[in-house]
């Protein structure tokens, strides 16, 4: 990248900080002082990838806006789930291309074109993993009102292709 060069830590103001610790191969623990590490591993074994962690940064950054915009509004959702589809490109680095976030929100009072415009504000003007990343990469969204949200992780990506 343009900018990217050999720099001392004194250069940036410490606004957010975290640590990373190898544990060997490609797995590391990271995370905040203070807080449980998460683990990152490089073959996707035993944690997430990093270009998966970043799909998760994406996915919870526009999900808390969107429940904030929700309850803004005064139509709090009751259940919430995101999926996220993402397009890598075929060589390395091998770079997000193309983001999709299907939203499935469940809550009473909630009107599709509003839950639509909180979508819509998080990802083009409040989520800062979004607005961190390249804009020239197209994030897309849609929507679900049909029916109560799925509650885990296992059950939202149920279906989906590896």
């Amino acid at each position: 990248m343009n900018n990217d060069r050999v720099g001392e830590s004194t250069d940036v103001k410490a606004d957010l900080r975290v640590g990373l610790v190898w544990k060997g191969d490609l797995v590391f623990d990271v995370g905040p002082a203070g807080r449980a590490p998460y683990t990152i591993d490089g073959d996707s074994k035993a944690g997430h990838s990093p270009p998966e962690i970043l799909l998760d940064a994406l996915a919870g950054c526009v999900t808390v806006d969107v429940v904030l915009i929700l309850k803004k509004q005064r139509t709090p959702p009751a259940s919430v789930t995101a999926e996220i589809t993402a397009e890598r490109a075929a060589v390395s680095p091998r770079r997000l291309l193309k983001v999709h976030v299907h939203f499935k929100i469940a809550g009473d009072g909630i009107v599709y074109d509003k839950a639509m415009r909180a979508i819509e504000l998080s990802v083009t003007k409040y989520c800062t993993v979004r607005d961190s990343l390249d804009p020239e990469m197209p994030v897309t969204w849609s929507l679900d009102l049909s029916g109560a949200a799925r509650e885990s992780r296992a059950l939202a990506l149920e279906g989906e292709p590896g």
